[in-house]
């Protein structure tokens, strides 16, 4: 009996890693055809049939893509706007979340009504609006109105997801410190942030991919050409009549590594568990 429990359960688990298998190879087909697309030379890539891994391997089309339609300045672009905006939304939502899960105050909770009420609101309602207040203010086609824009959309949603962690976290390590003689900024910076640190740094990198991937807003706020983003800059190698798609794919494998990278960087504090700061008896 305990023989056949045991052998239905390792084919049991035979069935899933086989299906989890065929779900990898889906998901990542196009991905390693976007790649290997990107090394084809001109004459290779809209062969008949499709070939996954080219023959030989080029870089002719990183390099036209570097040296053409500003994309090289596209880059910086992006970069410094979705880390500035990361930085900025990490700021911001982990003080205010640390506020509405410590601290009393009068209005606290018409205000966090307000912040749910936000949550809400599908994104595109608030193009129009956002536009004619980035150029009420003097910021419109300009990489720090970009990045106030970048930061005020998802700054509801990560300050609730940092109060329910702080929260989670216990108020004995605060009245400790309180006891000690710190204060409440004392305590939020040394003792809060660290242990809150998997939460923000998750909070920091869907903020960053959210930055770095945006194209409508980019788009439609940004008129000088050399203050395009990266999408906005692969999407220039289309044509109308004709498209250069090495050009393309090589210009996305480019915007790809970063994103592959801050995982792999930070895929750590995605596992690590709240019992790092857990109160020892």
């Amino acid at each position: 009996m305990l023989a056949t429990s045991r052998s239905q359960q390792r084919l049991f688990n035979i069935f899933v890693f086989l299906l989890l298998c065929v779900g990898v190879m889906i998901a990542a087909t196009p991905l390693l055809y976007m790649a290997a697309t990107a090394f084809k030379g001109a004459s290779y890539i809209q062969e008949v049939p499709p070939r996954l891994f080219p023959e030989t391997f080029t870089l002719e089309n990183f390099q036209q893509a570097f040296t053409s339609r500003n994309f090289g300045r596209a880059l910086l672009n992006s970069a410094f706007v979705a880390v500035s905006t990361a930085l900025l939304v990490t700021a911001l939502a982990s003080m205010m979340a640390y506020s509405f899960a410590r601290f009393e105050f009068r209005g606290k909770r018409t205000l966090y009504a307000m912040l749910l009420v936000m949550l809400m609101i599908p994104g595109v309602v608030l193009i129009i609006p956002q536009f004619i207040l980035a150029k009420n203010l003097g910021v419109l086609n300009s990489l720090p109105g970009l990045i106030l824009i970048y930061s005020a959309g998802p700054l509801a949603f990560h300050t609730f997801l940092l109060r329910a962690f702080f929260e989670s976290l216990p108020r004995e390590l605060e009245e400790s410190a309180i006891i000690d003689g710190a204060n409440s900024f004392t305590v939020f910076v040394r003792i809060m942030l660290p242990l809150a640190a998997p939460a923000i740094s998750t909070v920091a990198v869907f903020s960053f991919l959210g930055a770095w991937d945006e194209y409508v807003l980019a788009l439609n706020f940004l008129t000088d050409e050399s203050l395009r983003t990266l999408p906005i800059a692969i999407s220039n190698f289309r044509g109308a009549h004709a498209t250069n798609w090495g050009l393309v794919f090589a210009g996305s494998l480019t915007a790809v590594v970063p994103t592959v990278l801050l995982f792999v960087f930070f895929q750590r504090y995605f596992i690590q568990g709240i019992t790092t700061g857990a109160v020892r008896g």
